[in-house]
């Protein structure tokens, strides 16, 4: 059986080391692992390939695929695949939800934190030499994470961890799934469905942003509900950029309302030089670099040979997508 390896990017985080190419290898050695490193190389190799462990596939090239039975992704999000042909095709697409929920809970976590206590002030005075203590003992200026009411939109795998941790240093946290009856957290105060967003804004002093990209999820932070945001609050976005409305983000930060903004991910990326985002002084701008963890590259392949191991015994695959619904 032919697989295409065609995971590749600018960015080296995005780009899977030849190591873990060659362990596949190693490990089914009666199947052909041909490595694409280009969008070229890969509308030329995935005419024959029965499957695909790859973090895109585009329209053109699905079209290419004449044997194409199976397409798995080293990330959770796969929202770019889901173009008319590939939803309507019986071709499976699974992806590596879970993989890094730990890390990106931690991220969340860190960031928010860093908004609550005002470090990016102390690092800046710090870079000036300046003795900061008055300004940031000014009342309201500090906050705490316990205590502080946390609204999570979207309780998948990112979510649930993020709500156990945000528990764990004493906060209220609500969440926002599209199913409430699907079992929330333990712990959680509330699960309200995407109807019940903009009530819930209306109370959260911190509101992170997990949910998957599908087309209901498109700008899901837009103006109306950055308007509903209660004065002071931040917004932590670790899921997708187009999931918020960068423009109504940017106006909002510079009301004052808000209290600041946590973005590891973007509309476009890399985040362009002239965007207000990189200058604004509340917000944290992380080059989408959330779910990179140590074991990142090991996990993701191993959790696909898990899953080429199920493929040819016929089993059930593991995270298998909706592609209806988008995740």
């Amino acid at each position: 059986m032919k697989v295409l390896v065609g995971i590749y990017s600018p960015f080296l985080a995005w780009r899977i080391p030849e190591p873990q190419v060659a362990w596949l290898r190693g490990e089914f050695p009666d199947h052909t692992f041909t490595r694409a490193d280009s969008d070229e190389a890969l509308l030329a190799g995935i005419p024959d390939a029965e499957v695909a462990f790859s973090s895109l596939v585009t329209r053109e090239q699905f079209v290419a695929a004449r044997r194409l039975r199976w397409i798995h992704s080293p990330a959770a999000g796969i929202g770019s695949m889901l173009f008319p042909e590939s939803v309507d095709s019986p071709v499976v697409i699974t992806n590596s939800r879970g993989n890094s929920a730990a890390t990106i809970a931690e991220h969340v976590i860190a960031v928010t934190l860093a908004l609550f206590r005002q470090l990016p002030v102390a690092l800046r005075r710090q870079a000036e030499r300046t003795w900061a203590q008055n300004e940031l003992s000014e009342p309201g200026t500090i906050r705490t994470l316990g205590g502080a009411h946390v609204l999570i939109v979207g309780l998948g795998a990112i979510g649930t961890e993020v709500a156990r941790l945000a528990l764990a240093f004493g906060a209220r946290v609500t969440g926002v799934r599209r199913r409430p009856d699907a079992g929330p957290p333990a712990g959680i105060d509330a699960v309200v469905t995407p109807d019940g967003l903009l009530a819930a804004l209306r109370h959260a002093d911190a509101v992170v942003i997990a949910a998957p990209q599908t087309p209901d999820t498109w700008h899901l932070i837009g103006s109306t509900q950055l308007d509903a945001m209660k004065d002071g609050a931040i917004l932590v976005n670790v899921s997708r950029g187009k999931l918020i409305d960068e423009e109504a983000l940017a106006r909002a930060l510079a009301s004052g309302r808000l209290g600041g903004a946590a973005l590891d991910v973007f509309e476009h990326e890399p985040l362009a030089a002239t965007s207000p985002l990189w200058s604004d002084p509340r917000v944290l701008v992380t080059p989408h670099v959330s779910g990179i963890h140590e074991r990142y590259w090991p996990d993701a392949t191993a959790l696909f040979a898990d899953n080429f191991r199920r493929f040819l015994a016929g089993q059930p695959l593991r995270n298998v997508v909706d592609k209806r619904a988008g995740y």
